[in-house]
């Protein structure tokens, strides 16, 4: 974690919005300005100036910089890539077509399965083996290597993924490969598996080395014209970048491993909720994360959002496992879906109101922003329901234009299904929110977590707006907006640790057989290995270590995660491992199985900044009532009319206000709407707090 006695930058990059957070010892602006998709950097520098303006500060003033970006991840979906080859071992060239051999859909008879990021005829093979051991069983035929150097070129290849069978185990032939094309190809990218993923499971390491070559080029170039671009305006801080997993890292490990930055906006936003968690001292919380572009929900158990080492992305089937490419990098669990304030609503063949997962992004943008856009978006519908004001939308930077977001909902869903543009926006916003309480079921359910014994905590741009619609189709009781929410990925940056995470398989068993010099040896070598990532991202010093062993019984199909002992593993201890085990194993399945074989498959060693312990939030002083000096018209779709909102501004309610549902509390980057079911009230530290009413 960064000192936050330092002058700190954080930027996220949107679908939509680029979002700028400025923090001092002494305070904290923000900015939101439009992202400039095809030059990303152009709208990461405009928000730079501004919120430095703001503050009286220049580039040379700022001690650390930290950066998330959703470009990996579009670049996936919208595959926009780099052209990319793979390399495997002979006679495993369709392993991106076979993967599991499982069907996430087993009656779907019409089943898509997301494209391969490499086309067959970009798929190459050479003779060479290895065993599970990392013995060599065939050498590597270093002729026919060299005969896919004019091959490549022909195809005008622009990045290579090298996956061999077994290289977790011994990467030799990888290298050897990686090593002969680099010299005949310096132009090139390459990414091998024993250095991107080194685990086993066939499919999901190549699946993971491939994304990584694949985005690699258009990661490395922005990156490269990013710190340009900063240099350029005398910045001479620390440049980090946030990783799926919840770290920072450094720009040069980031260009090595773009696959590590897919999710590292959303992951932004999951710290910040742990920290409000935390501060607000509440053991089970959902964070619901609504930008311009897609919606996230995680859940979040004392203080810790939920983790995981397996990550897909690009589903062709909304929720359902199995459906799109396998990532298997350290990633915090959440569940993600095409609903934000740019997504755009259609009726489907059947008439139906359908909203996302397509989205209107910056260009053009919903039709209220009058940049070109002519579909119907979210962010129209809350224009057209009075939810959002024209003037001053984004922290000022833009004025919205009602009459476009009229005519667009009006076209595409009113008029097909006689309705006005203000019932069509109802529509829209009742689908789109119940798409997000479907999410928050699932994900729910899939961790075995009772919803609605969860507070929710709300932010990105769009959040409020929905937070407490979303909140009652869950019976979710309690919810909070707290601080700078329409930027809260980008806070949470700020409170993100320096971290590397390494995981290798080296399987063996907790019985006669254990290798202890040899797991010792490993997870020596993978310390290291991680303690010189978080060095290189400027951290020496005051590191702290965690090691963990994926543990399952033999003939098992999958591992759970135990936290291993300090200092090396000794044989004596293997009782106590396999009693660890047994505890977890009952923790999520009620049962063990009494005298089965224990293993551990793979072992993980992470290095990072140990971080402060956040101070808790004023309490609430005695609430007292406010009255509201505005009203705002507002459509209430549930009875067809118009009614007056009161209208509240956040920046001059004191601690202890309290506002009646329903009403709007206004600020600079959102707006949150109390809903008829709701009370609301300003704690001591300026986080709205939201109390279901018992009666309505």
């Amino acid at each position: 974690m960064i000192s936050s006695s330092q002058i700190r930058l954080a930027a996220d990059i949107g679908g939509t919005f680029t979002d700028i957070v400025l923090e001092t010892p002494r305070q904290r602006l923000t900015r939101k300005v439009l992202t400039t998709p095809r030059v990303p950097e152009n709208g990461v520098m405009t928000g730079l100036e501004l919120v430095l303006a703001d503050a009286g500060l220049g580039f040379q003033d700022v001690t650390a910089f930290v950066h998330g970006t959703t470009l990996a991840t579009n670049a996936i979906i919208e595959r926009r890539g780099a052209r990319t080859a793979l390399i495997g071992t002979d006679g495993f060239r369709d392993i991106l077509e076979i993967g599991t051999e499982s069907r996430f859909n087993q009656y779907d008879l019409m089943l898509q399965k997301p494209r391969p990021l490499v086309p067959r005829e970009l798929r190459f093979t050479v003779p060479e083996r290895m065993d599970a051991r990392g013995t060599i069983q065939r050498p590597l035929d270093e002729q026919a290597v060299r005969a896919l150097i004019p091959r490549l070129e022909a195809a005008a290849i622009e990045s290579v993924a090298i996956t061999f069978l077994h290289a977790y185990a011994n990467p030799a032939h990888e290298e050897r490969v990686r090593d002969i094309l680099a010299a005949a190809l310096p132009d090139v990218t390459i990414s091998i598996s024993s250095a991107v993923c080194p685990e086993v499971r066939e499919y999901e390491r190549t699946s993971t080395t491939v994304a990584n070559a694949y985005v690699q080029p258009l990661m490395a170039g922005y990156l490269g014209r990013l710190r340009e671009a900063l240099t350029a305006r005398n910045f001479t801080g620390a440049l980090y970048l946030v990783t799926s997993g919840g770290g920072l890292t450094s720009l040069e490990t980031a260009r090595q491993f773009p696959v590590r930055l897919v999710e590292s906006g959303p992951a932004g936003g999951a710290i910040f909720a742990a920290e409000c968690a935390e501060r607000l001292k509440e053991d089970r919380v959902l964070s619901f994360d609504m930008g311009g572009t897609t919606a996230k929900v995680c859940l979040i158990e004392d203080g810790k959002p939920s983790s995981s080492r397996f990550f897909e992305v690009d589903r062709t089937a909304r929720f359902m496992k199995g459906s799109g490419l396998p990532l298997r990098i350290p990633v915090i669990e959440m569940v993600e879906i095409g609903a934000g304030g740019g997504s755009i609503a259609h009726l489907d063949a059947m008439q139906r109101v359908v909203v996302g997962p397509e989205s209107a992004s910056s260009v053009p943008g919903p039709a209220c922003y009058g940049l070109g856009g002519t579909r119907p978006a979210v962010t129209d519908a809350d224009v057209m329901l009075g939810l959002i004001q024209p003037e001053g939308f984004a922290g000022g930077s833009m004025t919205l234009q009602p009459d476009r977001a009229a005519a667009a909902l009006k076209n595409d869903v009113g008029a097909p299904l006689g309705l006005s543009a203000e019932m069509a926006a109802h529509a829209v916003y009742e689908i789109v929110c119940e798409n997000m309480a479907s999410a928050a079921r699932v994900h729910a359910a899939e961790r075995g977590a009772a919803i609605g014994e969860h507070t929710m905590i709300a932010f990105g741009g769009a959040a409020p707006l929905h937070a407490a619609r979303v909140a009652e189709k869950l019976g979710i009781r309690r919810l909070v907006i707290p601080s700078n929410a329409g930027v809260g990925s980008a806070v949470g940056f700020l409170a993100a640790p320096v971290s590397f995470e390494l995981v290798r398989s080296f399987p063996t068993c907790l019985d006669d057989t254990f290798d202890a010099p040899g797991v010792r040896a490993l997870l020596d070598g993978m310390e290291a290995s991680a303690r010189a990532m978080v060095q290189d991202a400027g951290q020496a010093a005051a590191l702290v270590v965690r090691r963990t062993g994926f543990m399952r019984y033999v003939g098992q199909g999958h591992e759970i995660v135990v936290t291993l002992p300090d200092g090396p593993v000794r044989t004596d201890e293997l009782p106590a491992l396999r009693a660890a085990f047994e505890a977890e194993y009952a923790r999520q399945f009620a049962r063990v199985i009494p005298n089965a074989a224990v293993e551990i498959l793979n072992w993980s060693v992470s290095v990072f900044t140990p971080t402060e312990t956040p101070p808790p939030f004023a309490p609430t002083p005695p609430l007292h009532d406010v009255t509201s000096v505005r009203m705002r018209h507002l459509f209430d779709g549930s009875t067809a009319t118009h009614v007056d909102l009161p209208l509240y501004d956040r920046a001059t309610m004191q601690p202890g206000s309290r506002v009646v549902g329903p009403a709007l509390i206004v600020e600079q980057e959102t707006t949150t709407y109390v809903s008829a079911h709701y009370d609301a009230c300003l704690d001591g530290s300026g986080n709205i707090i939201l109390d279901m009413k018992e009666t309505v």
